[in-house]
């Protein structure tokens, strides 16, 4: 397995749209684990291709206490979402250090295939519903940050575009 590089808040990669995957093969099966591997790392609950710069619909993610749980998810795709709405704190691995609260679904349910290649169905709420939903935002070339306010945004982005820039000028690789 190998950690990827995650791209960071604004490249604009990031507002790549992800392609389904035709098949799940050995390479699919590879980057869901080096996804993982990923994500654990930086101690993250998900993590999508577009993030490690893999333009296909892929979504690792492990919200349990445990830190044991991985899930793997290939093509997802929400098949109801509640009515009901909730406001909860989000961060992300490509936007380090920022968290704000983002409205969503409260609960859905999603239908995906595994890492190897069965489709399964699940019901999600509370943070999983956030994950998923934040995840597949991420497919669509959406970061959180984008429902913040214009202002909100601008800061974040100032604050990311410095953070790079100081990194390079030191020769820091910093934690991605």
């Amino acid at each position: 397995m190998a950690r990827l590089p995650i791209l960071r808040f604004p490249d604009p990669r990031l507002h790549t749209v992800a392609q389904p995957v035709a098949q799940v093969d050995a390479r699919i099966q590879q980057l869901a684990k080096d996804m993982l591997e990923t994500m654990y790392a930086a101690e993250g609950v998900g993590l999508a291709a577009t993030q490690v710069n893999v333009h296909e619909r892929v979504i690792v993610m492990d919200t349990s206490e445990g830190r044991d749980e991985p899930r793997v998810l290939i093509n997802p795709e929400l098949t109801w979402t509640s009515d009901a709405m909730t406001d909860e704190e989000e961060g992300c691995l490509s936007v380090p250090q920022t968290y704000d609260k983002v409205r969503r679904h409260a609960r859905v349910k999603v239908a995906a295939l595994n890492e190897r290649g069965e489709r399964y169905e699940f019901e999600a709420e509370g943070l999983l519903a956030v994950c998923v939903q934040h995840e597949m935002d991420h497919l669509m070339g959406k970061v959180f940050v984008e429902y913040l306010s214009p202002l909100k945004r601008e800061r974040i982005k100032t604050k990311m575009l410095k953070k790079t820039r100081e990194e390079q000028a030191h020769g820091a690789r910093g934690r991605l």
